[in-house]
């Protein structure tokens, strides 16, 4: 009795959504691996498989991680933000103004800035909130709102650059030993796990996104939660978009154009569903490796960047596909079972 049930547990583990997906990791691992890492002629590894290439590849999607990290728990509560790539792009150019125009010390840039993400979330939250709009048609607004005041205020052709030494080593400097970038990103990371799996404010995301109004019927009070979820989106895009100015060097309305649909892809990927109700931080830390690894490890077996958004749609497209699938061939299995047992019995013939 005890070995099935041991041999149950298993299963179950090894089924599970987030061990499947470290098993995609891995294979796409060892594929670019193989294919990507050489000897040159002095002996030396290069490529992927050089540590150099993994902190690479890790600190070029530090911000779509940053961005995934926050969209897990408004997918959770089956909502939606597409502003936030936008958002990234807006907080960079007014960084950079309040820097090179206004004169300001950086360190009260970067808090004016972040509270300028903390505001632009609050738009969607209170939009969202208190007048009931749809999110996905709330922020599908504010992504074209954002975009558009980062090309105005640059009028489409400023940057800026030359930021202080002690700035740019946030995106480029090493703090004990490692990344800086990936310092931050895991202290973003661990503050988001423990808000959603290990406080009672956030157990209640999944209540809400399974049920809203039956969240409200229980007393729970659905508004703020929710406006607490957009406003710490709007503030950690900020802060993804500080760092994506001090790894280049430079802020322009551009940056982040697309990050949205990278950072949902991971979401979705590490097992959140897009109908909100469930979903983890640490599948989407996995389906953020994933994205990753994918998106930027092409050039080391030869291919074009631009395969990379091709490969993360389809990427997307697969994912989604997989979460309602194995629900539709449930209820399709069912439909003959139902109509069978509504059938009355026939009376035999006298």
């Amino acid at each position: 009795m005890s070995s099935s049930s041991n041999f149950s547990t298993w299963k179950k583990a090894l089924l599970r959504h987030e061990t499947l997906l470290l098993l995609v990791l891995v294979a796409e691992w060892i594929f670019f691996y193989v294919a990507g890492t050489r000897t040159n002629f002095s002996g030396v590894t290069v490529g992927f498989g050089t540590t150099g290439a993994q902190f690479d590849i890790l600190t070029h999607s530090c911000e779509i991680g940053l961005l995934a990290l926050v969209m897990t728990p408004i997918i959770i509560t089956g909502g939606i933000d597409l502003s936030v790539g936008s958002l990234m792009g807006l907080s960079a150019v007014v960084f950079g103004k309040l820097c090179r125009d206004a004169e300001l010390p950086f360190p009260v840039a970067m808090a004016a800035t972040l509270a300028l993400g903390g505001l632009a979330g609050g738009l969607n939250a209170t939009l969202i909130t208190w007048l009931r709009l749809p999110p996905l048609i709330v922020t599908l607004g504010t992504f074209s709102l954002f975009r558009g005041l980062a090309e105005a205020l640059t009028r489409g052709v400023d940057t800026f650059t030359g930021f202080p030494t002690a700035f740019t080593a946030i995106g480029g400097g090493t703090w004990f030993g490692l990344p800086a970038q990936l310092i931050v990103f895991a202290a973003v990371a661990a503050a988001v796990w423990l808000l959603v799996h290990r406080t009672t404010f956030g157990r209640s995301f999944r209540a809400i996104g399974f049920a809203p109004e039956g969240a409200r019927y229980a007393g729970l009070p659905v508004g703020r939660r929710l406006a607490t979820v957009y406003v710490l989106a709007g503030v950690v895009a900020a802060l993804a978009g500080l760092i994506f100015t001090a790894r280049l060097n430079q802020a322009k309305a551009d940056a982040g154009t697309g990050y949205e649909l990278f950072a949902i892809t991971a979401v979705v990927l590490g097992g959140t569903s897009i109908f909100g109700g469930s979903g983890s931080v640490h599948g989407t830390l996995l389906g953020w490796a994933a994205v990753a690894v994918l998106s930027d490890s092409l050039t080391y077996v030869g291919w074009p960047r631009e395969i990379g958004g091709m490969l993360i749609g389809l990427l997307l497209i697969v994912a989604l596909t997989a979460s309602v699938l194995p629900k539709i061939l449930s209820q399709r299995r069912s439909r003959p079972q139902t109509s069978a047992s509504s059938t009355p019995p026939t009376s035999p013939s006298p």
